[in-house]
């Protein structure tokens, strides 16, 4: 009988603690009089995420309400304390100036469990550094003009494909073709396959990259572990990817493997770098670090390079496309300027006429401000940090802060009526007297995007060969003003951008 009360006793102190835990970690900016909305005891600030609002709402609630408070303002993500930024100043010390105290991104990952986990953009500390390392000089200028060659070859069959589509219907569906001529440019130079996807949407690479971003949801245990006790989360085996598409990539890695080592096979493209790295057990780093990389981290490379590169870049073509159908000038300026470069290269599009596509790079920039894919960056505060000239104002180590750049590329004071698409925001004038720090489309600092050569290489050459075969316009069936999936942590469009296409 004495066993009951014992029990009751012990139940009680732990909903007491938990109570009293949850209370105390909702009051962790209100103690220390920084300026923050009142949390929910559920969702913290992030109310009405994925089901009436976006986290790019959220982001642009918090920084309109808060901007001008201090350099910094209290966010609750879940029962989680962030600093969430308020000015490019503490974004600059955070991401360039004093990087080394954020440098880790204090992502749950799990490598051992979840192999896939174990990519460039969730590891943190040493592990960065060296990985960070290793991958660097596969994506330099001269490896990226290797790789032209093959993702002017998948461009090319994107305009054919365009144009088998228009014949049937003028109205076309623009997302997905997007999204599976970036497909195929990354199954080709990361995986080394041909996926055909273009051709077939119905192939099992382009389903399963579908599944990799779509499908990989988390159980709200599994997110509360990750985290909350992310070491007991690891412990107990807790995985980010599900078993199918890990079981898929790892298969795909494996047998490209072991094909090009058994024919002795080399198409220049990312892959063949990664298998360069797993194979040179002798390459060493300038500390003397060994450079080589287990098959397990190939792969989680390469998966990451398909999760970051394919989606990133199709929804900016797809959210380019969508603007120029409504601004028919600016399309016309950008088609002259692909048309006249062309001609100047006797109509071949050599990798030179990229950089001289001046003002097409201008349109793709202001589609990335406008339509900031990823629009939240985070790190890891690794020391207590006074915000120099605030001394009210210190990010607690271990606390995570929060950029919200959509919300700041949607700043009037940094760019005037912001709602409104201008290429000429990327005027060479206007770019060369900006602040780095107000256009974070690809981060910036030592942690920034490794793959934005490649990104924008991809881009501008769908957007160019589209742009000199085809016109863009809007039709009953498009989207205006667009609706955003609110399912995502990306941003993105809610169902398809339909629009009118007509041949040149």
């Amino acid at each position: 009988m004495i066993i009951f009360p014992i029990l009751l006793a012990i139940v009680l102190a732990l909903v007491g603690y938990v109570v009293y835990s949850v209370r105390h970690s909702l009051s962790y900016w209100q103690d220390r009089g920084i300026p923050c909305e009142e949390p929910d005891p559920h969702s913290g600030n992030t109310v009405g995420l994925f089901k009436t609002r976006t986290f790019a709402d959220i982001w642009m609630h918090t920084y309109k309400k808060f901007k001008g408070s201090g350099p910094f303002c209290g966010f609750y993500w879940g029962r989680n304390a962030n600093a969430f930024v308020l000015t490019p100043e503490l974004a600059k010390l955070v991401l360039i100036k004093d990087f080394n105290k954020f440098a880790d991104r204090g992502i749950y990952s799990n490598p051992k469990h979840d192999p896939l986990s174990g990519h460039l953009f969730m590891m943190d500390g040493h592990k960065w550094r060296s990985m960070r390392s290793k991958l660097s000089p596969t994506f330099t200028s001269g490896k990226m003009k290797i790789m032209y060659p093959v993702i002017v070859r998948v461009g090319e069959e994107l305009t054919n494909v365009f144009a088998k589509m228009q014949q049937e219907d003028p109205v076309i569906e623009v997302k997905d073709v997007m999204a599976r001529f970036t497909t195929d440019v990354i199954g080709t130079c990361a995986f080394g396959i041909d996926c055909n996807s273009l051709k077939n949407p119905n192939s099992e690479f382009r389903e399963m990259g579908r599944k990799a971003v779509n499908d990989a949801l988390i159980n709200p245990l599994s997110g509360f572990l990750m985290d909350s006790f992310p070491n007991l989360a690891r412990f107990l085996g807790v995985k980010l990817t599900p078993d199918d598409i890990t079981e898929f990539y790892m298969r795909i890695v494996r047998e490209n493997i072991e094909y090009r080592e058994k024919n002795n096979i080399r198409r220049n493209d990312f892959f063949d770098m990664l298998l360069d790295l797993k194979n040179n057990k002798l390459l060493k780093s300038e500390d003397g670090q060994n450079m080589s990389i287990t098959v397990e981290e190939l792969a989680a490379q390469v998966y990451v390079f398909l999760r970051a590169g394919f989606e990133t870049s199709s929804t900016t073509l797809s959210f380019a496309l969508y603007e120029l159908a409504q601004h028919q000038d600016i399309q016309e300026r950008a088609r002259r300027e692909v048309l006249e470069v062309l001609e100047r290269h006797n109509g071949e599009f050599t990798y030179d006429c990229m950089s001289e596509m001046v003002y097409l790079n201008q349109v793709i920039s202001e589609t990335l401000r406008m339509y900031t894919v990823l629009p939240v960056l985070n790190r890891k505060c690794l020391v207590d940090y006074p915000v120099p000239g605030h001394p009210k104002y210190v990010i607690k180590k271990n606390i995570n802060v929060l950029i919200p750049v959509a919300a700041m590329h949607r700043d009037p004071d940094l760019y005037p009526n912001p709602d409104v698409f201008n290429p000429d925001n990327f005027a060479p004038e206007k770019e060369a007297a900006r602040d780095c720090i107000e256009f974070l489309a690809f981060g910036e600092g030592p942690r920034n995007c490794i793959g934005m050569r490649f990104g924008k290489m991809q881009v501008r050459i769908g957007l160019a060969l589209l742009l000199k075969n085809f016109r863009f316009s809007v039709c009953d069936k498009t989207p205006i003003p667009i609706i955003y999936d609110l399912r995502t942590f990306t941003v993105n469009s809610y169902s398809g951008i339909q629009l009118r296409v007509d041949k040149v």
